[in-house]
This record gives structure tokens, C-alpha cells and sequence, in this order.
């Protein structure tokens, strides 16, 4: 469980969002929603800090993806497991990639519909391919949580589904920030809303109504 109790969270000397309790149980799958710079990447921060400090281990996809563009596709993947090899394993894979690291990496960058060979530079990447880079890298290095700022917003309407399906399958626990409600309320358990510095509804996916949505992202 991830718990915040009545916090004041800030991005910089911003005051973004105030009061805020929320708790993350096991199991669940968490949309937080709300329109831009209403606060869903700041919350996110501010889970993962306590899921770091419970111990938990996190999976990232943050909203600019993080990728080395000079390296390959397998090196950006490969990076989600850095830290469960040595420093020697890690060294030898940058220079000369071994045959099972490297037919693992295919296969999952396959499910994703990633077309370019794994030794492509990502910087020759689109920006949809490159985003499915970065949920591969989260998925590829595993996890007890799922935290997510935006993963499928560069993607279109038929591969938006399919990955964001996959990704959030291979992880116990999730929490996503989506742009798109019926990409939420499809896969995710529970909707969090996010207006005016305060979480204005939670409850389960399927219970919000048109007034909630509507009142949501209105100015």
C-alpha cells in the first residue's frame, strides 16, 4: 500500500496541489486525470517517492521518455535491467550485446509493434516509436508498480490500446496519467481527478457520469 495523507505538493516554489490524500492499494489500476498542469505528473512524483521509501520496486515511464538518442533501441530497453546486473555485465552488454539479452529485448519490442532492428540509433526513431521504446525499457526492466505520465499519447487510436493493454499486464499495481478518459475508464480499476490544486473525484472506473467529465476539464 502507498499512502499520502493531507499533502501540500509543489513544482518548485509552485504550490500545485494542496490537501491531498490518496491511498495506492495492491492490485489496483489508477488513471489519474485532469487537464494540463492540473498536477497528474507532480502527484506521480510524489507516489513514487513513497513507494521508493516503502521499499517497493518502481517501474517508470516518464512523459519525455528519458532515452539515450545516440544509443540503440536494445541499449535504451537493456537499461530497465541495469540494476540487476554487475557493473562488469553492464559494460560487456554496451559493447558487445549477449544473444539472449538481445533475442529477449526482440521479442518484446516485437509485441509492441516496434518495426526497426534493435541496433537502431534511437534518435532515427519516431516519436511514437520512441515512446514504445520507453514502455518496453519499463517493462523489460520489471517491477511491483507501475508509474506512468502519459505512455501512449504519441501513439494513434489502434496502437494506443494495445500497448497501453500490455503494459499495464505486466505490472500487479499501476498508476497512469492519461489524456484520454475511455482509454481510462477501458483499462484502468479506478479514476482519480485532478482541478484546481485538489483531487476533486475518486471512485471506481465506470462511475463517472457526463456532468463529471464535463465539469473536469472545463475552464
Amino acid at each position: 500500500m502507498i499512502e499520502l495523507r493531507g499533502q501540500t505538493l509543489s513544482y518548485g516554489p509552485a504550490v500545485v496541489l494542496e490537501n491531498v490524500t490518496l491511498t495506492i492499494r495492491q492490485g489496483e489500476r489508477v488513471a489519474l486525470l485532469g487537464r494540463s498542469g492540473a498536477g497528474k505528473s507532480t502527484l506521480l512524483a510524489a507516489i513514487r517517492e513513497k513507494a521508493m521509501v516503502a521499499g517497493k520496486e518502481v517501474a517508470l515511464v516518464p512523459q519525455d521518455n528519458a532515452l539515450v538518442p545516440q544509443l540503440s533501441l536494445f541499449h535504451n530497453v537493456h537499461m530497465g535491467r541495469l540494476h540487476r546486473h554487475s557493473a562488469l555485465y553492464n559494460l560487456v552488454t554496451l559493447l558487445r550485446p549477449f544473444r539472449r539479452d538481445r533475442a529477449e529485448v526482440s521479442e518484446l519490442t516485437r509485441e509492441l509493434g516496434l518495426e526497426p532492428p534493435v541496433d537502431q540509433p534511437v534518435e532515427r526513431l519516431s516519436g511514437g516509436q520512441r515512446q514504445r521504446t520507453a514502455v518496453a525499457r519499463a517493462i523489460h526492466g520489471g517491477g511491483e508498480v507501475l508509474l506512468a505520465d502519459e505512455p501512449v499519447s504519441a501513439l494513434d487510436e489502434k496502437q494506443a490500446p494495445e500497448v497501453l493493454a500490455t503494459l499495464i499486464s505486466r505490472f500487479p499495481t499501476s498508476v497512469i496519467s492519461l489524456h484520454d478518459v475511455g482509454l481510462a475508464q477501458a483499462y484502468c480499476t479506478r479514476l482519480v481527478g485532478l482541478k484546481d490544486r485538489r483531487i476533486i473525484f475518486d471512485m471506481p472506473a465506470g462511475e463517472q457520469n457526463a456532468a463529471d467529465i464535463d465539469h473536469l476539464y472545463a475552464r
